[in-house]
Formats: structure tokens, C-alpha cells, sequence
């Protein structure tokens, strides 16, 4: 087995081997047609739910998943796939007491937790590298019962005021009786995979462990299409080798340790199981399972069939380790007659490959335990890609609901969105929890991603904005659960991030972003017609993705009539006209033509900002002055509106929509710059309650913003008030002031109550399997980062504010900024005691030296604490820490107020040349 990669030595030295397989990669090498593309739960998906009552969680359960094929996807642990999820490699377990094969994670339905839908699991994703040439995965599997009923039974008895109850909490591991199985796959060529399995046995007695690395198709033949079938079938050799033959993936060869014993099923349902129904098949998917655990004659005898897994028993010594081999490639026994030479050393290169990558992206100053924790952010912002199959024209016709076809539905979830084609490699916010996008955790998702793979992340954005995904109309697809939700216009944003990182290294990709440019465009005149209903430039938006956040659901009809003007959706539209702005002003570098952008977006922001607080003093604005506050204003059906005095994350966006203009783009557009100053001339009346942008700042940079100076010092002091907004750890979302002083508001005797709850929340709205109530999350404050360098590149040193309220300590934006940052990033450092924040009280990782090293990257964090809540491999948007672990040890004051460009987005290091 060869260590060397196929045309490193064409390109330059001063790369990193993982650098230089990227730009193998753009040149057209598949080092990514393999990776880690399999989900971590497909069943309990909208996709795979055929029901009448839309009840995906109950259509198709945990239960059946062992024995029922899947439509539309597969699910694996420590799984790998080709891009097209043909072709799957995953490990199954087995520890002797489970009545189950471990073949996929478990958790709980959205009905069995006491706070949503919950993995019970735990596993972590160690190591990552953008072409998955190396990558690392643990699982730490119990050696007693996996406690399945308990895990239930007592989640489905506890309170939404109770924990969650965990598996570390059945007490399963108090006595180190598991297994920690490490999984490593290792790159010899793009299309050569060496997985290696060691099994460390942390008990002190031995104990037996059944591994078995499992290969099989996913089901394309079972419904109804002229789908050739796809084989898998033993081989004769000197080893066990299993001949995967497919129209689509071509031929494979998996070669299994000489110890293995090769078993082959199909993967198809057990009709007799799942629907009582006559067999289709004597060998069905849960064939493999049943014959290791109970000796049933299950599986096919002749050595073949379409699921087929490479029996180990393992005899693991306590305290000890052993190791299972397999290797995916090309080559047939006839060109490999030592399939495992030279395995370890692969291993051994490939990790050295990974430990150098990452060393060049990584700041000297950062500390160890920070280059930990952001390495294995980046690792799981790389694992969590997935292959996401749904084509919702077919599926609607397979329910029989499609809105254009006889007999006519209506009411169906999705209806409309019956153009969607989506099968791409797609970041997912948690492939367990959420094993399907949602449009602006995406968004998120890039700024991490952009710190290893920037073409990568350029074609997730490039997918949200094409045709198989944006509607018709131009709205963007929130998640499957229901895409015409409507999420946050944040994809302008970050499309808008990448142009500026790739611009730090002097080079643009502009049909990428003539591309993005126009499609935006569409979404939009969407929102403009769409979401400001009355046409005075203020928007709706329902949820907009803050879940439980306000006084009523605001995705539903509201119990007083009327409509929400909101103070955040206004912003987001006001900083999608600012981010739409900048790049029309990037194109403009090379197309005059978009001079008329320009000028039109300018005055878009200008129409909105003066929407947020008109000219005088009334009630029903969305300013108020004696608060120094933003809040959503309730318009009732007789056209008056009140505030509702929530003091919450809605109020704190506003600052977050903010532009500088560079003083010497003003200079070399003087036309432009003639028409845009007679427009604010024009209405100079209404500049004075915003930022007046005819006034030169830093280096002559003018500033766009909601805020003026006074408005922005009033909302700081709120914001940076440890008793209100500034948690230990980051921005609440809502005011810890709300505890003692809840909001209430009547409607016709019946109260609707906002108090502030750090943890979980104790409302089901929403499913209630998140919480806005409270807790610190990251995409926003990294918004509020981003905000806070902004007005610092414009204000510079002149603009100090105490930080925190009330200490005495006065300090520029941008070192606030750094303090958030440092607050963030300690979620998940040790304190001076050792302790890691994002633990809280669980002893097992905060003092056993085989757990508190790995990270888990929640979805969200206790507002007083830190603790992690919510998903639990949430990498997606809580990857962010990465990137602020990095500018940690990468900015300073000077070279942020010089920076012509976004400072968040400068990277780190020059990419290599295309």
C-alpha cells in the first residue's frame, strides 16, 4: 500500500499535502467523491414519511429501522458513502448482552423527550480533513445492556422543568465497563480507503466485543423505477474479499482481516417483522443481525446479495486494545495479494498530514487546549456533511398528494415545493439531531468550513441559490420539516464573507459572485413582496428561526388579529440591503453596469432605517427612546400598534446591520458617489436617529448603520450588562433582567408570559426542543462580533464604552469584541480549575482523562454557566468557535482598522495558488 499521493510533487513545496490535494481537487482529481456522506439517522425524516397525518416520528421508528429499508437515504455509525450515497461502509457492534445489533445511534422521538428529540449516544468526531484523506471518529460503547427501555421510560415521565435524563446518568459507565472503538479511514488514492478499527477496552477485565465493518447499497430497485440491482458477492482469494459490482459506482473490491467471516443479506424490509406480511426475501436487512445474535439462517449462503459485513469477534484484553482492518479500492485480488501492507504506515502519514494542516492554519499564540478544541470543531464541521437525497416532485406523487395531479390534495406539507431535486453533499447542523440542511444554519456553516475548504463552502451557498432548491418565486427553503418557513436572509452574507476572504488574497471570484449576485436578487424582491405587507419598510418574517422567542408564535395567526412588525426581520432586510450593496460595489470593479445596484440598494437601507424610527416620538415604533431599545411592535386590525417590551435578541440585531464604505472607493466613483450624496441630501431630514453616512470616519470610511452614535452607546450599555444581556460565556437571548421581571401580556384573560430560562425550555413551542428564552447562542453573537468591528473600523479609538456596565473599565469595540470572543471560546476551555465549561457537573468529562479531552459542540449554552444544551453535535453553527479561537490569536487593534476588507474574514494564512 503506497503512502505517496498521486501528483503532490507537481505543486509547490511550500503547501501542505492536504493543501495540495485541494488544488487537485479543483482541477478535477475526486479526492472528495468518497467521505463521510452517510447520516446519522434517516429514519424519523419527513423523506422517508408516507403517512396520512404527517407524523414522521411515528411512521417510522428506531424500532423498525434495523429491518425496514429506507427511500431516500442511509444511516451508519462512523459511516462513510460515495457522493451519491450508492455505495455505504459503516461499523456495526455487538457486546454479547444487547438485543439489538448497534448498527445506528440511538435517541429519542420529539414525543419521548421531555425537551424534543434527543440522541442517547455518545461518539465524537476527532479528527477531519477537507478531502477526508484522514479522518477519526470515536464511539464509546457500554459493555453491559444498552439501557434502550430506561432511556425512555424515564425522559417520557420527567417534567419540561427536569434535566434530560443522559446515558451517562443510567450509571453504565461509572466502573469503565466499555468499549472506546476508534474508527480511522485513511486515503491511499481517491478511490482507495483503508479503515481501521481499534478497540481499546476500557475495563479491567477482558471482554468480547463483535465487529463487524458493514458494506451494502442503498435500496435505488424497490420502488418501482427500472433500477438495475446492484450485487455484492464473495470472492475467492487468500483473503476474505467481497466484489461490489454497480451500473452507477462501477466495481469495488472490500477486503476483509483473514479472521473474518463474511455474511451477505439483502438490504430490503423484513416484511414478516415490520408489516406482518409474506417474506420478500429469506436474507432481509436485519438478516446480518439476527443470524450473529440468535445463529439464524438469515443470511445467504451462496455469498451474496446487497448488505454483506465482515464478522469479527474480538477477545479484548482489560485494559487493552485490538484492531480490525478492511480496505475499499479498486484493485481485484488479482492486482493485491497483500491488501494490509504497509496499513499502519499509511495511517501514521496520514495523521502527520493532518497534524501539519492544521498546524498552518493555527495561530502560534493559541494554546493547546484551544487548538484542540478548534481542531475538533473543524473535524466536526466535516464530518457532519451528508448526502441529502429528496426528490419532492416524486415523493408527493408517491403519496399521492401532488397538488398538479388527480386526485388533488391540499393541506400537504411541501405541496408547493414540488420543483425541489436536491441530491448533493450538504452541511448538515447535526446529523443526528437534524440530518437535513436549514437554510441559514448553512450560512453559518461556511465561515468555519471557508478556514479549511473555501471551494467547498462556495458550493453550498452556490446550491442554496440554485434551481433545484430556491422556489420559483425566490424564497429560499428553510428545512424538510416545512421549506416555505421562512429563515433569516443571511446567504448574501455569507456569500459575501467568502468574496472578502477570497479579496484578502487579492483575488475575486466573480462569476461565482455575479452568480450569487443575481439570484439574490430574486430572493429579495421575495421578501419586499412578500414580507412588508403594508409597503412602509417593515417586515414580517414569522419565527425567523429564534423559535420561542417572543410573546406569541409568531409563525401563527396571532391571538389578537393584526400582524408583527419586527424589529428583527426589519434588520435583517436592512443588512441584506447593506450585504447586497457590497457586492453590487464589488462587480462594479469590473462591470459599470452595476452602478444602478448601487444606487438602488443604497436607497433600499435608507427606506428601512428610516422605518425603524421615524421622525418624532410615537408608540407604535419600533425605537423606543426612553427604553434606548428596539422591540416588535403589535399592529392590531384597527391599524393602532403597541411594543412588545421584550428585552431580547430581537432588540439587539438592529446594531448587526451595519456597512463601511472604504473613503477611497468615494474617490474612484465620483458619479456614483455624486448620486448617492444628492439622495441623502435630499432626505437628510431623515438621517438624524441613524448613522448620517456623509460623515468621514477612520480613514475617510463612511458607515451605513441603524444606529447613530448615541443609540448605539444606549444599546451597548444594555448589552454589556452582566446582571442583563453579558452572560460568562456570551449574549443571552434574552435580558437575565426578565427573570424577577417577566413580560406579561393579556389577551382577552388570557396571560402570554416571557420570563428568562438559561436551560432548556419549558414551553413546546416549537417542538420545544430549543430555547431562545435564554441561553447563549453562537451565530448570533457572532453577528455582534462582527457588528462591534464594524463600528470600530469606522470609530476607531475614539469610541470607548464601559465593559463591563458598571465595572469602571472602559474599552474600544474592538477590544469588546475580543472580551465576547474570549467569553464564547471559554465555553469550551479548561478554567483556572480545570473545569471545562460546556460540561457543567458531569464529573465523568470533566475529570476522566479518556473523556475530557473530546469536545461535544452543543447547540446552544446555559445563559449563567456555560453548560452545553440542546443537540449535542451541533458542530454547524457552534463551529464557529473555530474561527474566533483563530482571530483570537490572529488580530490586533492596527492591522483590524487598516484592513480594507472584513476582518473576519481575512484568513489566516494565504491560500496556495489555484
Amino acid at each position: 500500500m503506497t503512502v505517496s499521493v498521486e501528483g503532490v510533487s507537481d505543486q509547490p513545496d511550500s503547501l501542505t499535502a492536504e493543501e495540495r490535494r485541494l488544488g487537485e481537487a479543483r482541477a478535477g482529481v475526486p479526492w472528495r467523491a468518497w467521505g463521510p456522506y452517510l447520516s446519522e439517522r434517516q429514519w424519523g425524516t419527513v423523506r422517508e414519511d408516507y403517512s396520512d397525518s404527517g407524523d414522521a416520528w411515528s411512521y417510522f421508528t428506531h424500532d423498525q429501522a434495523r429491518s425496514r429499508d429506507y427511500r431516500w437515504g442511509e444511516d451508519g455509525i462512523a459511516g462513510i458513502s460515495d457522493d451519491k450515497q450508492r455505495l455505504c461502509l459503516a461499523l456495526a457492534l455487538w457486546n454479547e448482552h444487547d438485543p439489538i445489533l448497534k448498527e445506528r445511534l440511538f435517541g429519542l422521538t420529539n414525543a419521548e423527550g421531555n425537551h424534543g428529540e434527543d440522541v442517547k449516544e455518545y461518539y465524537f468526531y476527532a479528527d477531519n480533513l477537507p478531502t477526508h484523506s484522514y479522518q477519526r471518529y470515536l464511539y464509546k460503547y457500554p459493555q453491559a445492556e444498552f439501557p434502550y427501555n430506561d432511556l425512555v421510560a424515564v425522559n417520557r415521565d420527567r417534567s419540561r422543568h427536569e434535566l434530560e435524563y443522559e446515558l451517562v446518568n443510567t450509571g453504565i459507565f461509572d466502573r469503565g465497563n466499555y468499549f472506546d472503538v476508534e474508527v480511522e479511514h485513511a486515503k491511499a488514492s481517491p478511490e482507495d480507503i483503508l479503515c481501521r478499527v481499534t478497540v481499546h477496552n476500557r475495563s479491567a477485565d477482558d471482554a468480547v466485543l463483535h465487529v463487524l465493518p458493514t458494506l451494502w447499497f442503498r435500496n435505488t430497485w424497490s420502488w418501482g423505477a427500472d433500477e438495475p440491482r446492484p450485487r455484492l458477492a464473495r470472492v475467492e482469494s487468500a483473503h476474505p474479499v467481497v466484489r461490489s459490482d454497480d451500473h452507477e459506482t462501477g466495481v469495488f473490491y472490500l477486503y476483509a482481516a483473514p479472521e473474518a467471516e463474511l455474511l451477505f443479506c439483502e438490504n430490503e424490509t423484513n416484511a414478516v417483522r415490520v408489516f406482518g406480511a409474506e417474506p420478500a426475501t429469506p436474507f432481509p436487512k436485519d438478516g446480518i443481525g439476527d443470524h450473529v445474535l440468535h445463529g439464524a439462517a438469515t443470511v445467504n449462503p451462496d455469498g451474496e446479495g446487497t448488505k454483506a459485513a465482515a464478522h469479527v469477534r474480538l477477545q479484548v484484553p482489560g485494559g487493552g486494545q485490538a484492531t480490525v482492518l478492511v480496505r475499499l479500492t479498486r484493485e481485484s485480488p488479482e492486482q493485491l495479494t497483500a491488501p494490509f501492507a504497509g496499513a499502519d504506515e499509511l495511517i501514521d502519514a496520514r495523521r502527520a498530514e493532518a497534524d501539519e494542516f492544521y498546524e498552518s492554519i493555527t495561530p502560534p499564540s493559541v494554546t493547546d487546549d484551544a487548538r484542540n478544541v478548534m481542531r475538533q470543531a473543524l473535524a466536526g464541521m466535516l464530518w457532519s456533511k451528508q448526502c441529502y437525497f429528496f426528490d419532492v416532485d416524486q415523493w408527493l406523487r408517491e403519496r399521492g398528494v401532488h397538488p398538479l395531479r388527480a386526485p388533488t390534495r391540499r393541506g400537504t406539507r411541501n405541496e408547493s415545493w414540488f420543483h425541489m431535486f436536491n441530491h448533493d453533499v450538504v452541511s448538515m447542523p447535526d446529523k443526528w439531531e437534524y440530518p437535513w440542511y436549514a437554510a441559514w444554519d448553512l450560512a453559518f456553516h461556511c465561515i468555519p468550513l471557508a478556514m479549511v475548504d473555501p471551494e467547498f463552502a462556495k458550493g453550498q451557498i452556490d446550491l442554496m441559490l440554485s434551481q433545484g432548491y430556491l422556489h420559483p418565486s425566490g424564497q429560499m427553503p428553510a428545512y424538510e420539516w416545512n421549506f416555505g418557513d421562512v429563515n433569516p436572509p443571511v446567504h448574501a452574507f455569507a456569500a459575501l464573507f467568502l468574496q472578502n476572504l477570497q479579496a484578502s488574497l487579492g483575488e475575486v471570484d466573480f462569476p461565482f459572485m455575479e452568480k450569487c449576485f443575481s439570484r439574490l436578487q430574486l430572493n429579495f424582491t421575495w421578501w419586499v413582496n412578500l414580507k412588508d405587507p403594508s409597503g412602509h419598510n417593515v417586515f414580517e418574517g414569522g419565527f425567523l428561526g429564534l423559535d420561542n422567542i417572543g410573546v406569541f408564535d409568531r409563525s401563527a395567526a396571532l391571538p389578537t388579529g393584526g400582524r408583527l412588525e419586527q424589529a428583527d426581520g426589519t434588520a435583517w432586510m436592512a443588512m441584506f440591503s447593506q450585504n447586497m450593496l457590497e457586492m453590487a460595489i464589488a462587480l462594479m470593479e469590473r462591470d459599470p453596469s452595476y452602478e444602478q445596484f448601487v444606487l438602488k440598494y443604497v436607497e433600499r437601507f435608507f427606506w428601512i432605517a428610516a422605518a425603524t424610527d421615524p421622525i418624532g416620538e410615537s408608540p407604535d415604533e419600533m425605537w423606543d427612546e426612553e427604553d434606548g431599545f428596539f422591540y416588535d411592535v403589535l399592529r392590531l386590525p384597527d391599524g393602532s400598534g403597541t411594543r412588545l417590551k421584550v428585552r431580547s435578541l430581537v432588540g439587539l440585531l438592529p446594531i448587526c446591520a451595519t456597512a463601511v464604505i472604504e473613503g477611497d472607493l468615494i474617490e474612484q466613483h465620483p458619479e456614483v458617489a455624486r448620486r448617492v450624496s444628492a439622495f441623502l441630501d435630499r432626505n437628510s431630514d431623515l438621517l438624524t436617529t441613524i448613522a448620517d453616512p456623509r460623515v468621514p470616519g477612520v480613514n475617510g470610511r463612511r458607515l451605513l448603520s441603524l444606529v447613530n452614535e448615541d443609540k448605539l452607546r444606549r444599546i451597548l450599555a444594555r448589552m454589556l450588562d452582566e446582571d442583563r444581556f453579558l452572560g460568562p460565556h456570551g449574549i443571552r437571548a434574552i435580558s437575565r433582567w426578565h427573570l424577577d421581571h417577566p413580560y406579561v401580556f393579556d389577551v382577552h384573560g388570557v396571560e402570554h408570559r416571557v420570563q428568562y430560562e438559561p436551560a432548556e425550555s419549558t414551553s413546546g413551542m416549537f417542538g420545544g426542543n430549543s430555547n431562545w428564552r435564554g441561553p447563549v447562542w453562537f451565530p448570533i453573537n457572532f453577528l455582534l462580533i462582527r457588528a462591534l468591528i464594524q463600528h470600530y473600523r469606522y470609530y476607531g479609538d475614539s469610541l470607548r464604552v464601559e465593559c463591563p456596565t458598571g465595572s469602571g473599565t472602559m474599552m474600544t469595540l474592538f477590544e469588546v469584541a475580543q472580551e465576547l470572543s474570549r467569553r464564547l471560546a471559554a465555553t469550551f476551555l479548561r478554567d483556572d480549575d480545570g473545569l471545562r465549561p460546556v460540561y457543567g457537573g458531569t464529573k465523568l468529562f470533566q475529570e476522566d482523562p479518556h473523556w475530557r479531552d473530546l469536545i461535544l459542540f452543543y447547540e446552544y449554552f446555559h445563559g449563567d454557566n456555560g453548560a452545553g444544551l440542546g443537540a449535542s453535535h451541533q458542530t454547524g453553527w457552534t463551529g464557529l468557535v473555530a474561527r474566533l479561537i483563530q482571530t483570537l490569536g490572529q488580530f490586533d487593534a492596527e492591522s483590524v482598522l487598516e484592513d480594507p476588507h472584513w476582518p473576519l474574514a481575512r484568513p489566516y494564512r494565504p491560500a496556495p495558488p489555484a
